[in-house]
């Protein structure tokens, strides 16, 4: 039976929109995921390497029989086939793709810690995960709605409200990024 899985992208590299739709894309095609649900884009600031671009982020619910290290080993293929360089620890990427939560799994490994360690001081991540299920309980027993308007209050976050750059056809399952309200 396929676990629900949220997963956050980001990208602060040429074309954001197009990196983010390419990910979501070869998720589908192949990855091994089906995406059930997609947060509306965010804006936002650099975290940790301050000297870049904003980026764009948000988060998508999808379904997969992959293990946690089989889905992590097919994200990084993912991160890999686009482009991605690891040469600054939080710096620029073209893509970013990161586990948050794993269905009710919890791994603690060398290569992969599930909750994501940073998942509840992040806006970039809280905030659009709040979008897919406000009422989702995240470690350390937060509603995400709640903690998601904590951290926008002290980090800066804004809705990205570009047309929408997921079209049909590309995932019978993929809703349009962009304002959906």
């Amino acid at each position: 039976m396929p676990e629900g899985v949220f997963i956050g992208l980001g990208s602060n590299m040429g074309r954001k929109e197009e990196n983010i739709r390419r990910a979501l894309e070869l998720m589908e095609r192949g990855g091994g995921m089906a995406v059930a649900g997609l947060a509306p884009l965010y804006r936002t600031d650099p975290v940790g390497f301050l000297d870049q671009d904003w980026f764009l982020n948000t988060v998508a619910l999808v379904e997969t029989d992959l293990s946690p290290h089989q889905l992590l080993a097919a994200l990084m293929d993912i991160e890999n086939i686009m482009g991605r360089e690891r040469t600054v620890r939080w710096g620029p990427r073209v893509i970013d793709l990161d586990i948050l939560l794993y269905g009710e799994k919890t791994v603690k490994a060398p290569d992969l810690e599930i909750p994501h360690p940073r998942l509840a001081e992040r806006a970039f991540v809280v905030v659009p995960l709040a979008d897919l299920r406000p009422d989702l309980v995240l470690p350390g027993g937060r509603r995400a709605s709640s903690l998601a308007a904590d951290l926008a209050k002290s980090q800066r976050i804004e809705r990205y409200s570009r047309p929408a750059l997921i079209k049909p056809g590309i995932g019978n399952r993929l809703q349009a990024i962009g304002d959906r309200r």
